[in-house]
């Protein structure tokens, strides 16, 4: 049995709305961002979710950091599974959603299902509740076609599996102007040594210094620090190679080690280097009272030339930006050392774990870990990208997005996850994003920083 894709009317009034709201804010990334939901020629099969019963009646709970508008993006995309079985799918969106699972789950009032927002969080409720219940074999068989085994092990703990991604993204863009680098001449840099010598031949043309190659920011609320992270992290896997990139996540080497000395040095020979930074904002300093969400606008204006930020960046650009090839920005590929064979990917993502193993759960879980949801999801837009191997990237709704699923989708491709969402909570959203912010801020001394963060260690 096959069901045509609907959606409820009220959610279409709702994303029509809402979806202008949204470009009211800036989140424009060049895509449809409150499409149809797939169309009505498209259909998913039923028949995997027969295995578990007559559904119908049936509830479960769904719940995640997501809110409007995009949470009606995400209910489109569960009505063919509710079509399908006649379970209904109650959707709990809130910002507190951090603060707020630990609570829910030790009062005894657990959602279902959670979205959470990295793995970090997944492992810490997992060790702290022993409430999650490890994905289901129905689930995991679903996963094991779609996703590759990088992914797997991040939604691990202790060696049991309990979560699987939701969307993705890549942080291992530079955000740039495609008029601009024409205007002037330049190219798009292929590795990193074309990347410094573009940087240098910016300083050179603007000796004023009234335009620079880079422009940053890293405020983020409690979360300042985490750009700095992103640098790190992308530079450790491309200086010092996958194997050790573990090890150093794992704490398996000293976070102060001599090649993580060299990795940070490399970058603050960008982000510290007062001839680089800070175009549209001031000196280095300014990095770090800058937000991230501000960080990359002077791009727009001519005041620098680069910013490096994950693809959700999109989501930030004003109104009426065109994100494209040939459009106002877009990005590429943050560069490898000259002469390497491999094409590293930092990632981030959310995971889906469940806390209820009924068949109603455990047969909403293997719907969301399927190409049908992936590709549908895709279509209701807002920039949703997923690592399905099964992903048609042509449903993805921005340039962006495409460019992160290729990257994905690349069987060349080396990905990692985030280490400081992977690390302890001590160190990945503490010492880490501290200590990163006093190394811009402050002009903290580089091995200070490093022991400092090596000390804090768990």
């Amino acid at each position: 049995m096959k069901v045509r894709v609907g959606r409820k009317t009220t959610a279409v009034a709702a994303a029509g709305a809402l979806s202008l709201a949204l470009a009211a804010c800036g989140s424009d990334d060049g895509g449809d961002s409150g499409g149809d939901a797939a169309g009505g020629s498209d259909v998913i099969d039923c028949a995997p979710y027969e295995q578990f019963g007559d559904l119908s009646g049936k509830t479960v709970s769904t719940y995640a950091s997501i809110v409007a508008p995009e949470s009606d993006a995400y209910e489109a995309a569960w009505k063919p599974f509710e079509d399908c079985t006649g379970v209904d799918v109650a959707g709990e969106w809130s910002k507190e959603f951090e603060a707020q699972i630990v609570v829910r789950v030790q009062s005894g009032n657990p959602p279902d299902i959670a979205l959470f927002p990295q793995p970090g969080l997944l492992q810490t409720v997992v060790n702290d509740t022993g409430a999650v219940v490890p994905v289901a074999p129905e689930t995991e068989a679903v996963v094991d076609e779609n996703f590759s085994e990088d992914w797997k092990a991040y939604g691990t703990v202790d060696g049991t599996y309990y979560g699987f991604p939701n969307s993705s993204n890549s942080k291992s863009f530079v955000w740039y102007s495609p008029g601009a680098f024409a205007d002037a001449g330049y190219e798009v840099p292929q590795t990193w040594e074309e990347l410094l010598a573009l940087s240098d031949q910016i300083v050179a043309d603007n000796p004023d210094g009234s335009v620079k190659p880079w422009c940053a920011g890293i405020g983020s609320g409690d979360a300042t620090g985490w750009p700095v992270t992103d640098w790190i992290e992308d530079k450790m896997l491309r200086d010092q190679g996958a194997d050790y990139y573990d090890q150093w996540v794992a704490h398996d080497v000293p976070f102060n080690a001599p090649e993580s000395l060299e990795v940070w040095d490399a970058v603050g020979g960008i982000l510290r280097n007062e001839k680089y930074v800070n175009g549209g904002f001031g000196n280095v300093q300014t990095i770090a009272s800058t937000t991230f969400q501000d960080g990359g606008l002077p791009i727009l204006d001519g005041s620098c030339f680069m910013y490096k930020m994950a693809s959700f960046y999109a989501a930030n650009w004003p109104e009426g930006t065109d994100v494209s090839e040939n459009g106002d920005v877009f990005a590429f590929y943050f560069p490898t050392n000259e002469g390497s064979e491999e094409k590293p990917v930092l990632v981030g993502s959310e995971f889906i774990a469940a806390f209820d193993e009924r068949p109603e759960v455990t047969a909403f879980t293997t719907y969301l870990a399927s190409a049908d949801y992936a590709n549908l999801r895709a279509k209701e837009g807002y920039g949703f990208v997923s690592a399905n191997k099964n992903l048609d990237v042509n449903n993805v709704d921005s340039p962006i997005s495409k460019l992160a699923a290729e990257q994905f989708q690349d069987p060349g491709a080396l990905i990692r996850f985030d280490g400081a969402d992977l690390m302890p909570g001590a160190v990945g959203s503490g010492s880490f994003w501290r200590e990163a912010t006093a190394w811009i801020a402050e002009g903290k001394d580089t091995q200070a920083v490093l022991d400092s963060v090596e000390q804090s260690w768990p």
